[in-house]
C-alpha cells in the first residue's frame, strides 16, 4: 500500500512498554523476543486509513523502541510484526496482520472478526500452515494514545477489612439495563452503576463490594456471532489494559474512573473479574489480534513436540504463558494500573489454577504467586481465586498461597444439596457453616479465605435453583447441551413458572434459606446481583451469550418482599462478630469464660449424631473464637438452628447467664416477624426452616 513519507523515529527507551506519551512526543516499546522487525501504524482520525508505517529503531534484548516527536493524546495506531510464518515451530508472524498493543490503555472501534483477521487462508487444505495476505486492518479497532492518569489518592479507598467484606456480584450492564427511570444513554453504562438510585439500592443492601463482570475489552466470539449471539459475559479478553468500549456512557473511557471514584465515596470497594489465563485468539484456528502475531511462541504455552498447537487447560483454545518473565510482567503492569489508575480494591482471577501452573505443574509457591504477593501496591489488595481450570490436576480448592480468598463451589453444592434433602448432607452443611476449616485451615490462613455463595453468575440463579430440576439453555443454540449438567436444585413441584400458591410459597421460603445459609456462615458472603429481587434466567444456567432479557435484571418485576428479608440478613451478620470472624472455629475452650467457641445440639436435645446419614438439621451454638487475641472480642453469641426437615420441632436453647435472655431474631418461615424475647427456652422451629436467637439483656 502506498503511504506518505514517513518521519523519522528517535531511539526511545525499552521501557515503559506500551506507547507512552511525554508532552512531546510518544515513547513506544514492545516485546517480541521472535520477531524480525515491528512497525507501529498511525491512522486518520476515523480509523479507516493508514497514514504512516514507522519501523521501530532499536532493539534492547526483546524488546523493539522509538521515540516519535508529536505522538499526542488521541491518536490512533496498531502493530505489525514481521518475523517467521511456521506454525510447527510456534510462529505465526504475518505483517498483514494489524495487531493491538498489549499496553494499549483504550481502542476505538469494534472487531469484525472475518477471515482478513485469520493468519491463514481458511479455504487453503493446509488450513492454519497457510499464509494469509489479506490486511486485517479495516475489520481491526485501533489503539488509541493516551495521557498518563494520576494515581486515586489512598484515602479514597474504603480498605473494608476482610471479616467485614459482603460482595455483590454483577454484570456492568446487565444490572443497570432495565433500572426504571434511569436516562436511556445511561443505562447499561459503567456510569449507571454510580448513579444515585443504584448507590441506594446498593448501600441500604448493605454490601460492600461490587465484584463486576469482566471489563477488560473483549471479542464476541466468531460461532456466536454466527448465531446472532455475543459473548456477554466477556471472558474473552484481548486487552488487559483497555476498559471494555461497549459499556462506555456518555462521558466515555473517563467514565469507569469516575464510577470507581463514586463508589468508593459510597463507602464500596471495586472488585474486577479477571481473565489472564486464556486470550480471544483461541487454538490455532483463531484469528491474529495481537499476542498471536507479536510472539505466539513467547505469549502462549504451545504443547511439547508439537508447537503447532495450543495447551489448553483453560477450554477456550490456549493458555497465556505466565510463567515467561516477559507476559508475567504484562499480567502484574496489568493489575497495578487498574489499582492504581483506576482505583481497583481488588481481582477475582479466572480459573486461577492456570495462573500457577509452571513445567511441573500447578503451584502454588510458583511464580505468578510469588511476583504478586511481593508486590507492595498488589499485596494490599484483595485477590481471589477461581480455584480450578480443565487441565490436568485442575481443581485446587483450598490450595492457593496465604492472602488469598478462593470461590467455594463445595459450599454452593453442599447448602443445595442440604436444602434439597440429600442424604449425608448435614454432615456437610455443618463444615461450611464453620468456613470450610478442613479445607482452609493451614499456612495462618484466616477463615474469610472462603468465598461462598449459592448462586454466582455461572449456573442457575437463586430463584432458578428453587423453580427448575432441569437446565433450560435452548436459546444458547447448542440444543441444550452446554451448562452444568448437576445443579442440586428441585422445581418444588413444577418446572418452571406456576401459579400453584403452595409451590411458590415453598419456592420462597426454600431462597430465604439459601440466603439465610450464606449470611450465616463463616467466610466471605457473596451475593449474586439481582438474587436478592429473585431474578430468573428461565432455567438457563449458562446464560453467557444472552446479551437480553433473560440476563439483565428486571427490576420493575423485583420480588420486595425478598429483598427486604435480605437487607435484615446482611444487617443480622453485621451486628453479629461471631458471624464474621477471622479465626476458625474448632470447639476449643475460650480463656475468658471456659466455654468452647463453637457448640453443636441435636434437634431433639442432647448431642448431634453425626454418624445418622438421615441426620437433617442441628442447632449451632457460636460464640468468639478461642484463638482470637481478647481485644478482638465482645462476647458476642448467637444460637442458629437448621432445620431441614418437612415437620416442625420444639427445640430447647441452652441456658443463659442470670440477667440475659433468648431473643428470637430472624425465621425464614415468617421472614416478617419482628424480634422478639423468648418467653420460655422451648421454642417451635418450623419446618425446613432457619431461625437465628440472639443474646439480649432481660428487662
Amino acid at each position: 500500500m502506498k503511504l506518505k513519507a514517513q518521519r523519522k523515529l528517535q531511539a526511545g527507551q525499552p521501557y515503559p512498554l506500551g506507547v507512552r506519551w511525554d508532552g512531546e512526543g510518544a515513547n513506544v516499546a514492545v516485546f517480541s523476543e521472535n520477531a524480525a522487525k515491528i512497525e507501529l501504524c498511525l491512522f486518520s482520525e476515523d480509523g479507516k486509513r493508514e497514514t504512516e508505517r514507522l519501523a521501530l529503531p532499536e532493539r534492547s534484548g526483546p524488546v523493539w523502541h522509538g521515540y516519535l516527536p508529536g505522538l499526542a493524546p488521541g491518536a490512533l495506531y496498531g502493530l505489525r510484526a514481521h518475523g517467521p510464518y511456521a506454525p510447527d515451530r510456534g510462529h505465526r508472524f504475518n505483517p498483514n496482520k494489524l495487531l493491538l498493543d498489549p499496553y494499549a490503555r483504550a481502542l476505538q472501534g469494534r472487531f469484525a472478526t472475518g477471515d482478513a483477521c485469520l493468519g491463514y487462508d481458511p479455504a487453503a487444505p493446509e488450513g492454519d500452515l497457510s499464509f494469509s495476505s489479506l490486511d486485517s486492518a479495516p475489520e481491526m479497532p485501533k489503539c488509541v494514545v493516551t495521557a498518563p492518569a494520576p494515581p486515586v489518592p489512598a484515602d479514597e479507598r474504603p480498605n473494608t477489612p476482610w471479616a467485614d467484606t459482603v460482595i455483590y456480584e454483577a454484570h456492568p450492564k446487565g444490572l443497570t439495563k432495565l433500572w426504571p427511570g434511569l436516562p436511556e444513554d445511561l443505562r447499561g453504562s459503567y456510569e449507571a452503576l454510580a448513579t444515585e438510585p443504584v448507590l441506594e439500592h446498593l448501600t441500604s443492601l448493605g454490601i460492600t463490594a461490587v465484584e463486576l463482570l469482566p471489563v477488560h475489552a473483549f471479542l464476541d466470539d466468531r460461532f456466536l456471532r454466527d448465531k446472532d449471539l455475543v459473548n456477554y459475559w466477556g471472558y474473552n479478553s484481548i486487552a488487559f489494559f483497555a476498559p471494555e468500549p461497549r459499556y462506555f456512557g456518555p462521558a466515555g473511557l473517563g467514565g469507569f474512573r469516575e464510577t470507581v471514584r463514586r463508589l468508593h465515596g459510597a463507602g464500596l470497594e471495586v472488585i474486577l473479574d479477571v481473565v489472564y489465563n486464556h486470550t480471544a485468539e483461541g487454538d490455532q484456528n483463531g484469528p491474529t489480534l495481537s499476542f498471536r502475531g507479536l510472539d505466539n511462541a513467547a505469549y502462549y504455552r504451545l504443547r511439547h513436540g508439537q508447537k503447532r498447537y495450543y495447551g489448553n487447560e483453560t477450554g477456550c483454545g490456549n493458555a497465556l504463558n505466565v510463567a515467561h518473565p516477559y507476559v508475567l510482567r504484562l499480567v502484574l503492569d496489568s493489575l497495578r494500573w487498574w489499582v492504581e489508575a483506576m482505583g481497583i480494591d481488588g481481582f477475582r482471577f479466572d480459573l486461577a489454577t492456570t495462573l500457577g501452573r509452571e513445567a511441573q505443574g500447578f503451584d502454588p509457591w510458583g511464580g505468578f504467586f510469588d511476583a504478586l504477593r511481593q508486590d507492595p501496591g498488589l499485596a494490599q489488595v484483595k485477590l481471589i481465586a477461581e480455584p480450578w481450570d480443565l487441565g490436568p490436576g485442575g481443581y485446587r480448592l483450598g490450595e492457593f498461597p496465604p492472602g488469598f480468598a478462593e470461590w467455594n463451589d463445595g459450599y454452593r453444592d453442599g447448602v443445595r444439596r442440604f436444602w434439597r434433602g440429600d442424604a449425608h448432607s448435614a454432615q456437610e452443611m455443618a463444615a461450611r457453616l464453620l468456613g470450610s476449616a478442613g479445607t482452609f485451615d493451614r499456612d495462618g490462613r484466616r477463615s474469610w479465605s472462603s468465598v461462598n455463595f449459592v448462586a454466582c453468575h455461572d449456573g442457575f440463579t437463586l430463584a432458578d435453583v428453587t423453580a427448575y430440576s432441569e437446565k433450560h439453555n435452548e436459546a444458547n443454540g447448542e440444543d441444550n447441551r452446554d451448562g452444568h449438567q448437576e445443579n442440586y436444585s428441585d422445581n418444588g413441584g413444577a418446572e418452571g413458572e406456576t401459579d400453584d400458591p403452595e409451590i411458590r410459597l415453598r419456592r420462597a421460603q426454600r431462597r430465604r434459606n439459601l440466603l439465610a445459609s450464606v449470611f450465616f456462615s463463616q467466610g466471605t458472603p457473596m451475593l449474586r446481583a439481582g438474587d436478592e429481587i429473585a431474578q430468573s434466567q428461565g432455567g438457563n444456567n449458562n446464560a453467557y451469550c444472552q446479551d437480553n432479557a433473560i440476563s439483565w435484571i428486571d427490576w420493575a418485576s423485583a420480588d420486595t418482599a425478598l429483598l427486604g428479608f435480605t437487607r435484615r440478613l446482611i444487617a443480622f451478620r453485621r451486628a453479629h462478630p461471631c458471624l464474621r470472624q477471622s479465626w476458625f472455629l474448632h470447639g476449643h475452650e475460650r480463656a475468658e469464660d471456659g466455654a468452647p467457641d463453637v457448640e453443636w445440639l441435636g434437634l431433639q436435645g442432647g448431642p448431634v449424631n453425626w454418624r445418622d446419614p438421615g441426620l437433617e438439621g442441628f442447632c449451632l451454638l457460636l460464640r468468639e473464637s478461642a484463638e482470637a487475641p481478647s481485644y478482638a472480642t465482645d462476647g458476642d453469641q448467637v444460637a442458629l438452628v437448621f432445620n431441614g426437615s418437612p415437620k416442625a420441632v420444639a427445640m430447647r436453647l441452652p441456658a443463659l447467664p442470670d440477667g440475659r435472655v433468648w431473643l428470637r431474631a430472624l425465621d425464614t418461615a415468617q421472614p416478617e416477624a419482628p424480634r422478639a424475647v423468648c418467653s420460655s427456652p422451648q421454642q417451635d422451629i418450623p419446618a425446613q426452616a432457619i431461625v437465628a436467637f440472639e443474646v439480649g439483656a432481660m428487662l
